[in-house]
């Protein structure tokens, strides 16, 4: 074996160092990247992270608030008044006011004879509304009434006739007639009735013509024809009631 000079001993180190360091970063190649490029990475996937969650937050609208409430109703003057519809149901309560009703209706009523008066009130057929006194001291006697509107319903004809009509003399030039009308024409909404029909003595005609009354109906006849009575001196006279509208606005 020949020995190899000092020279060749030095290029043969250097050759075999070259190729070391080579495979070494053919290795690191196949590791994967290095640790800078894998910071930049995760500094760029933070970014993404935080983009994705401001553009949910900004995309996410607020849920429709299903307990909104609507404002309440201003108060009337009609929320104070004690009023109920009194029918002859043989009630202790209602009997009571029947008979304030009725003597209400004679003492304002003087030339409607007593026993008719008595007769249309206790009728099952007819309804009574009443506006009530408010004073303790007055419950389940005459005083508790303060007006009242005796009517009876055709529910099939949707209309309703007004027997009579009163307020205590006590009682007068306080708005009570206007409000009792109103509260009547309020309640037969309910009722389906779209005509109110009376006849009006000479006396009574300015006082439902300011409650929406007419001499003109409208009414096709073969709707109450045959239903209500004919009265002699008294002027027939008729109200449309508009569901829609609200009464409560009136005074």
């Amino acid at each position: 074996v020949s020995k190899m000079s000092e020279e060749e001993v030095v290029l043969s180190s250097k050759k075999r160092k070259l190729s070391h360091d080579a495979e070494a970063d053919d290795d690191d190649d196949e590791a994967g990247p290095s640790s800078s490029s894998v910071a930049a990475q995760n500094d760029d996937d933070d970014d993404t992270d935080s983009l994705s969650q401001e553009e949910a937050a900004n995309n996410t609208s607020s849920p429709p608030d299903t307990n909104t409430k609507l404002p309440p109703r201003p108060p009337n003057v009609y929320d104070n008044i004690r009023r109920a519809i009194v029918i002859n149901d043989g009630s202790r309560t209602n009997l009571i006011r029947l008979i304030g009703l009725k003597s209400l209706f004679a003492r304002q009523l003087p030339k409607m004879p007593k026993e008719y008066i008595a007769r249309l009130v206790f009728d099952r057929r007819h309804k009574s509304l009443a506006i009530l006194s408010s004073d303790p001291s007055k419950k389940e006697c005459d005083d508790e009434i303060i007006g009242g509107i005796c009517y009876r319903a055709y529910p099939e004809m949707r209309f309703a006739e007004i027997a009579f009509c009163a307020v205590s003399a006590s009682q007068q030039v306080k708005g009570y007639g206007t409000k009792l009308m109103n509260l009547l024409k309020m309640h037969a909404v309910t009722e389906g009735i779209e005509y109110m029909i009376t006849y009006a003595d000479n006396y009574a005609i300015g006082y439902f013509k300011k409650q929406g009354f007419t001499k003109a109906v409208s009414m096709p006849k073969g709707r109450y024809q045959g239903l209500i009575k004919d009265y002699d001196g008294g002027t027939i006279m008729e109200c449309y009631v508009h569901p829609s509208i609200d009464l409560h606005v009136f005074r």
